[in-house]
């Protein structure tokens, strides 16, 4: 069955039973809690690692340190240590993280128009 018979916008074509678990592992690696917010904040230029971690609600100093060892493991994060006094360490997008720019644009684009944020306390009352 192809999207277009489903009804969907941006139809695509027939399934690919081959690309299936090419699919399903950049959902896993993408998908990974805080990862998708990493790469978009990276997308937008943070490289250090406190800046990475302000930029992202929430995010500990431990998960932020093993999401980008997966990053960095997966091919789409380099990290690199710069000799100075204090040592300076920056973590930059490779091409293939770049390449994911248009997917989390659309990801928030799509984010922004259905996904409805809850309330903050002060407006409930």
């Amino acid at each position: 069955m192809t999207s277009k018979r489903l009804g969907y916008a941006g139809a695509m074509p027939d399934f690919d039973a081959a690309l299936c678990p090419r699919y399903h592992r950049a959902v896993e690696i993408i998908g990974r809690r805080w990862s998708g917010s990493i790469l978009r904040v990276m997308l937008s230029g943070a490289t250090r690692f406190t800046d990475i971690k302000h930029a992202v609600p929430d995010l500990s100093d431990r998960m932020l340190s093993e999401r980008l060892k997966e990053l960095e493991a997966e091919g789409l994060v380099v990290r690199e240590v710069t000799s100075s006094t204090p040592v300076r360490i920056d973590y930059r997008l490779t091409p293939m993280g770049e390449a994911l720019g248009p997917a989390l644009d659309a990801i928030g684009a799509w984010a922004t128009r259905w996904i409805e944020l809850p309330e903050a306390p002060a407006e409930r009352a």
